[in-house]
């Protein structure tokens, strides 16, 4: 890789704001906030909050709905017939 063309790669933390949940992970996120970190493990990350994560998503929750009860095709040939 070329140097000075790519953006740094650290790790960062994701905050849930739903849950409060907390995601060590790296990224090449850069923190526009000097104060906005927070301490893992006596390390000092930036954090990033985020509205979903797999700890509030309601298909990883197990929550989530299937909002079509009746199959789509079901409901086309109840309405238009079976066809030919």
């Amino acid at each position: 890789m070329r140097d000075g063309i790519h953006p740094p790669y650290g790790p960062v933390v994701f905050r849930d704001r739903s849950t409060g949940d907390l995601v060590l992970t790296r990224s090449t996120l850069v923190a526009k906030d000097p104060g906005g970190t927070v301490e893992l493990d006596g390390v000092s990350y930036p954090v990033f909050d985020v509205d979903v994560t797999r700890y509030s998503h309601p298909f990883w929750t197990g929550t989530a709905r299937s909002l079509d009860s009746e199959g789509r095709v079901e409901r086309f040939r109840r309405r238009y017939g079976a066809g030919s």
